[in-house]
Order: structure tokens, then C-alpha cells, then sequence
């Protein structure tokens, strides 16, 4: 049985992969990754991102400075058409994924609901 679910896991996987929601992000990734400036601006912001959060996990609070320069790279990435484009993307593959969800999840659902 345990194997029978892995098996549908990795054909899902596949689906998603030929899903035009996937192909549109990487699509925009490509596009975004082909853009050196816009590129490292979002390595950087993700950096960033992934030092504080692990600050905030370990209990240690984030200096001002990191989250002015957080601020100020989060307004140049909102700015960024490229990257906009890409958070939009990867927004409707998420909502495909939250679809997915809901309906792997909906047996669980059902069980405490009766």
C-alpha cells in the first residue's frame, strides 16, 4: 500500500512538472535568471532573507540595519518586472499545489468531521 502512494507521489510529481502553472514559473525564472543585475538583486534578497530567519530561529533579533537593507531590497525587487513576474507565477503554482492539498488532505478532513 505504502508503495502504491510513493508511486502516485512520483507520477503527481511528474504531472506537476508538465503543468503550464510549472512551466510558466520556470519560464520566468529563465528570464529572470538571463538578467544579471536582477539576478543577483534576488540571490541577495534571499540571502538576506534565509540570515534572518535563521537569527529569529536561533532567538536573536535582527539589527536595524539588516532590516532597513531588507526593507530597501524588498522595494527594488517590488519594483523589478522580472520578479514580479516570477512572485506572480510562483503564486499560481502555490495555488495549484494548495488545490492538490486539499484534496490528498480531504480524507483526514472527513475523518474528524465524523
Amino acid at each position: 500500500m505504502t508503495d502504491d502512494i510513493k508511486n502516485a507521489a512520483s507520477a503527481l510529481q511528474a504531472q506537476v512538472t508538465e503543468a503550464p502553472e510549472f512551466k510558466q514559473l520556470a519560464e520566468a525564472y529563465a528570464t529572470l535568471k538571463a538578467d544579471k543585475e536582477t539576478f543577483e538583486l534576488f540571490e541577495n534578497f534571499q540571502n538576506l532573507q534565509m540570515g534572518l530567519q535563521q537569527k529569529q530561529a536561533s532567538g536573536q533579533q535582527p539589527s536595524e540595519d539588516e532590516l532597513t537593507q531588507a526593507q530597501t531590497m524588498a522595494q527594488q525587487m517590488s519594483t523589478n518586472e522580472k520578479i514580479t513576474d516570477l512572485m506572480n507565477k510562483e503564486q499560481g503554482l502555490n495555488n495549484l499545489l494548495n488545490d492538490i492539498n486539499k484534496v490528498v488532505t480531504q480524507p483526514i478532513v472527513d475523518l474528524y468531521r465524523n
